[in-house]
């Protein structure tokens, strides 16, 4: 486990935008709790909200991606203070040492991205309000409902998955298959290589 623990005091002083819901995808349904998307949406952006940190530089660059592509209001000198907080690591969001000349390196790429552009991200189908007032079973039961419409997919067990880890569970077969009310096999068979990933960087922080 990382010693240094998550500091969002910049991104909220200076108003970063690093969390935001679907814009222009409609929900099939809207309840008290949050909403449902049956074909799902890529347009849900939640950094920051597992303990999981980055450790990769493709997964920083995609942070920076999107942070730009939230906060279309930056410009270059802001943008760069923001990335420079991001990369330190004793503020908590990355694994590990970022170079000077790595950092300006990565800076001028995602400079060159068309931010008009949506960054890509993955398939929610759905989204709870950070008010719902639900704990982690609460929430997975309602998961488990709304799936059982369907057939279960790597979406849905993605879903499972970001809920077992904001509640500080590890992240289990088991628990997966007790939670969307299927089998082991089932959650087997669809947890494909980019699953098996998250499934290893969100629970390197228990």
């Amino acid at each position: 486990m990382s010693q240094y623990e998550r500091n969002t005091r910049y991104l909220e002083l200076h108003r970063i935008i690093y969390r935001r819901d679907p814009v222009n995808d409609l929900p099939t349904e809207t309840f008290d709790w949050g909403k449902f998307y049956e074909n799902g949406t890529h347009e849900c952006y939640t950094l920051f909200n597992s303990k999981a940190k980055i450790n990769t530089y493709k997964s920083l660059k995609w942070h920076m991606y999107v942070l730009w592509y939230l906060n279309p209001q930056l410009d270059q000198d802001s943008f760069s203070a923001l990335i420079e907080y991001i990369c330190d690591k004793t503020k908590g969001f990355v694994t590990f040492n970022v170079s000077e000349q790595l950092l300006q390196t990565m800076l001028y790429d995602v400079s060159l991205m068309d931010l008009e552009k949506p960054p890509p991200n993955k398939l929610r189908k759905i989204i709870f309000k950070d008010s719902s007032g639900l704990d982690m079973r609460q929430k997975l039961t309602i998961v488990g409902q709304m799936i059982g419409r369907n057939k279960i997919s790597s979406n849905e067990i993605y879903d499972a998955m970001l809920l077992i880890n904001h509640d500080n569970q590890k992240i289990t077969i088991n628990k997966l298959a007790e939670s969307l009310n299927c089998s082991t096999r089932t959650i087997h068979r669809n947890m494909n290589n980019e699953l098996k990933k998250e499934k290893s960087l969100l629970n390197k922080e228990f």
